[in-house]
């Protein structure tokens, strides 16, 4: 349901925004997963997986009807942190799942259709030079993924990010170092890559932004760095960390924002277009959309009524998720079948994009109105800071 209408003074103009309202759907009382809930996929059925499943920073389980476990790693010392699925070119659906602390990927295949369970596993693409693979992203026709590392610092230094890619075989590619990078997503005419860029000071967040580069998904380059959202110029929430993001099928783009309670939603162009909060969630970590129909968005992250449980909140509306929709549509002409050992990286020439080596245009968001609402509230200096949970494995 509509909540509001916010307001934002964005130089000078009052542009107004709708805020609309997630409802609960696992709370600390009934959810299998740890407070550090993260790294959301979703499947060809609709159904959503997470991270951290049973207080286990080792495992991924299914969320959305029985909650079960998914994957749980073989190694004490993995940080399993996020997951996308994809449909290869034998038409069975299979998985990518990234283990930031290994520096690697993990393909789960030979799934039983009954269970959801995958039988098999093995290791995509691995490079230690990776610094610890966050996020990920996937471009369905190539079978090609994109991964974002993070490191944080109390004084972020370019370095404390990076850019990655995996060619269907499993070669691994560095694009680019950063500051501290986090959400990560492809276009879906995969034609755009988006990317968030973080800066601490002091141990706290000061900046966070949103590039979008020109994306070549079957060559696996990206070109023409821009700045796709300033949260200091868009609502004066620099201390707010960008977190998890997801695409809908007309190419909205969905930013969490971890330490508002809530998702901001863009339009391809840049444009702000509505805010969704996220009522059980104060550090709202990831987001997927899933349900029979992919019109359902869940958001992910520690309880406010317990930081150690991690909560799912629920928001339904007429967009349908673009990774869903990608699952309904088949197979990628670039994916092999995964029984056998993908092929390890080779030594790749390095296409590289750093922090500074790429000149930034700034794109301008703005808000568009509408002319019902049941309440305002003033937007200025946010009343929190946020910043990414941090994720420690076991020694």
């Amino acid at each position: 349901m509509k909540l509001s209408l916010t307001f934002l003074a964005l130089s000078g103009l009052t542009l107004a925004v709708d805020t609309f309202e997630g409802k609960a759907f696992l709370s600390a009382e009934n959810s299998s997963f740890g407070g550090t809930i993260e790294g959301t996929g979703v499947d060809s059925m609709g159904d959503v997986y997470a991270v951290d499943f049973g207080n286990d920073i080792t495992s991924a389980g299914r969320l959305t009807g029985e909650q079960t476990l998914l994957y749980k790693s073989d190694n004490s010392k993995s940080l399993v942190s996020s997951m996308r699925f994809f449909i290869n070119s034998e038409e069975k659906e299979e998985a990518f799942i990234t283990d930031a602390t290994v520096h690697r990927v993990i393909r789960l295949y030979d799934r039983d259709s009954a269970t959801g369970s995958f039988a098999s596993n093995a290791d995509f693409c691995k490079d230690d030079a990776m610094l610890e693979p966050n996020d990920i992203a996937i471009a369905p026709s190539s079978g090609r993924i994109f991964l974002s590392g993070m490191k944080w610092s109390t004084d972020s230094v370019s370095g404390d990010g990076d850019l990655w890619t995996c060619d269907s075989s499993g070669a691994a590619k560095l694009l680019g170092t950063f500051y501290r990078t986090n959400g990560i997503e492809v276009s879906p005419d995969e034609k755009t890559l988006y990317l968030s860029e973080s800066i601490n000071k002091g141990d706290e967040p000061v900046s966070n932004v949103v590039h979008a580069f020109d994306l070549d998904a079957e060559a696996g380059t990206v070109s023409n760095k821009r700045i796709f959202v300033d949260f200091e110029q868009l609502d004066n929430s620099a201390t707010i960390d960008v977190d998890g993001m997801r695409t809908d099928t007309e190419g909205n783009l969905y930013i969490t924002r971890n330490g508002l309670g809530q998702v901001a939603v863009f339009s391809p162009s840049g444009e702000l277009t509505m805010y969704i909060s996220s009522p059980s969630i104060q550090n709202v970590a990831n987001l997927e959309f899933g349900g029979v129909d992919g019109k359902d968005l869940y958001m992910v992250g520690a309880c406010k009524s317990d930081d150690t449980k991690g909560c799912v909140d629920v928001y339904s509306g007429s967009a349908i998720g673009n990774a869903f929709s990608k699952l309904q549509a088949g197979g990628s002409s670039g994916l092999a079948n995964a029984n056998g050992s993908p092929s390890s990286p080779d030594g790749m020439e390095l296409d590289s994009i750093s922090s500074s080596s790429l000149s930034s245009s700034s794109s301008s968001s703005s808000s568009s109105s509408s002319s019902s609402s049941s309440s305002s509230s003033p937007v200025g200096t946010p009343a929190c800071k946020g910043r990414a949970k941090k994720r420690v494995p076991s020694a």
